[in-house]
């Protein structure tokens, strides 16, 4: 890339780093430093607000980044991470977004120890959600290393180490300084210049085909070696049958995990009531799903304007395909609209990564102090100082989300993000369902489905091709590969339910009837929520 992308779009990127830590220390400043401020902001955010934040979690660099790679390696096939992303929201919709803020305060572990034995059941479901967000910011921090090397020209692992390094730290400072207040406000601005970015850049591969999108179809086809098969299903999942049975369990995985991730169910602790949650998701709905309808032209746009050849070669799992689109839109390489719009289209999605790491962090280090430290300390720790933890953890998380990011630079960063809604759908989902909805719902039995689910999909994850045994491996040179899907969903998911049912049919413990009565009376009319 030509010095003027990188000084553009390295100026742009500084801007907006500058104006989110403003608001950081605007917000550290402006803050009395209790729990419900740090994790909750205070639960002043009217629907809208938190509707555009909300957004602004969950269209993340897997979605700008990782997604539209897809389309432009795969077609058809790419498109059906569009698909479960979308219809993934209806089940929040109905089936989590109101209830949980009726029944919780702060984390996941909140909505299940409201009628369990507090402390098995907050360290088994702590312990998930610290594992689904780890896993869901490497997506963030591989899809920094690919943007960066593109950005620079410098694909070094010192490079992209440097990168990863430096999003890790800011993501530390957003959360130790600002907690979720500024954390929002930093989801706002971001979700605001993604949309603009991607409307601008749908608007321009629609004119580029002068509004015929029959035209920019046959020609990414004709563009991506396969003709017609780009445009039909089996592409990358109809191989055979493992292939299909893979994408079963994708789809189980996109369509069940929304509802199971710690970051985006903490946002409905940010309104102050369940009605004002219940609009929070009808705003994101309409917020996402534009978004996503946006980025199947610019997949297809990619594979027709950029070529799939030519995205591959900049990045095997088609992580920049975005910003190449942008720079052929502009004019090319030496082109002064192809430098702004690359550096612009680069310096939004370097911001769509530093917000989403940071809602992910502080959902995480909140579950480590609210959850893990508290049930240590046997319910007897202090507010100010779970919030000083939860500032520390952050620390540690971004330790451990750098590493990985490190190992895992290779693959394309919705494929990650998948394995993250794959955990968060075997271990998350079944505790949260069967508290919501289960009379008869027992400690073991929440306590078995968390751990159930979660250490049949770690262990199927590292058996399987992602890990060892492939080219595309995060360890080519071995071979350990005993599990042939590459998404674990289609058997943790089952063996999560299973568990929890199992482990609630061989308790001796007898339900509380009482306190399932005033769950389901809170759930259902917010009386007596926080």
């Amino acid at each position: 890339m030509t010095g003027g992308h990188q000084t553009l779009a390295l100026l742009l990127f500084s801007v907006f780093v500058a104006v989110t830590l403003a608001i950081t220390t605007w917000v550290s400043r402006n803050r009395q430093g209790s729990a419900e401020e740090f994790y909750a902001g205070g639960r002043l955010f009217s629907p809208m607000e938190n509707g555009f934040a909300i957004a602004g979690d969950y269209m993340s660099a897997a979605s700008f980044l990782g997604v539209t790679g897809l389309i432009a390696l795969f077609g058809y096939d790419g498109m059906l991470y569009v698909v479960g992303f979308l219809v993934a929201w209806l089940l929040v919709l109905f089936l989590v977004a109101e209830l949980v803020r009726n029944c919780g305060r702060f984390t996941l572990a909140d909505v299940v120890a409201a009628r369990m034995r507090e402390r098995p059941v907050r360290i088994a479901a702590g312990t998930s959600s610290v594992t689904v967000s780890v896993l869901y910011l490497v997506a963030q921090m591989v899809g920094a290393g690919s943007l960066v090397a593109l950005l620079l020209g410098d694909t070094s692992a010192a490079a992209r180490a440097w990168t990863v390094i430096g999003v890790g730290a800011l993501m530390v400072i957003y959360v130790s300084l600002g907690g979720m207040r500024a954390t929002t406000w930093i989801q706002i601005v971001k979700a605001v210049l993604l949309l603009a970015g991607t409307v601008a850049l749908t608007v321009l591969v629609l004119l580029r085909f002068h509004g015929d999108f029959d035209r920019l179809l046959l020609t990414a086809a004709a563009r991506s070696g396969h003709g017609d098969a780009f445009l039909a299903p089996g592409l990358k999942y109809g191989g055979d049958w493992t292939a299909r049975l893979d994408f079963i369990s994708l789809g189980l995985a996109l369509v069940l995990g929304t509802a199971g991730l710690p970051h985006i169910l903490s946002r409905f602790y940010t309104v102050p009531t369940a009605r004002a949650a219940r609009c929070s998701a009808l705003w994101s709905i309409g917020l996402i799903g534009g978004f996503y309808l946006m980025t199947i032209i610019l997949g297809f746009g990619a594979a027709a304007i950029v070529g799939p050849d030519a995205v591959r070669e900049s990045n095997a799992a088609g992580n920049t395909a975005v910003p190449l689109l942008a720079l052929a839109l502009g004019g090319g390489a030496n082109s002064t609209a192809g430098t702004v719009l690359f550096a612009v289209v680069a310096a939004v999605a370097f911001a769509t990564i530093l917000a989403v790491v940071a809602g992910i962090t502080l959902a995480s280090s909140a579950s480590v102090a609210h959850d893990l430290y508290a049930s240590l300390r046997r319910g007897r720790a202090e507010p100010r100082s779970e919030v000083a933890v939860a500032r520390v953890a952050s620390v540690g998380i971004g330790v451990v989300a750098i590493a990985l990011g490190l190992l895992a630079r290779d693959l394309n960063v919705a494929f990650l993000v998948g394995l993250a809604f794959a955990v968060a759908a075997s271990a998350n989902l079944p505790v949260l369902l069967y508290s919501l909805f289960w009379r008869g719902f027992t400690t073991r039995g929440a306590v078995w489905a968390v751990y159930g689910g979660l250490v049949p999909a770690l262990a199927l994850v590292v058996l399987s091709p992602v890990v060892s045994g492939s080219p595309e491996s995060l360890f080519p040179t071995v071979d350990f590969q005993y599990f042939p899907l590459q998404n674990p969903g289609l058997v943790s998911i089952p063996m999560g339910f299973l568990a929890g049912w199992l482990g609630t049919v061989t308790s001796d413990e007898i339900p509380d009837e009482a306190k399932h009565a005033e769950t389901e009376v809170r759930a259902l009319t917010g009386a007596g929520a926080a």
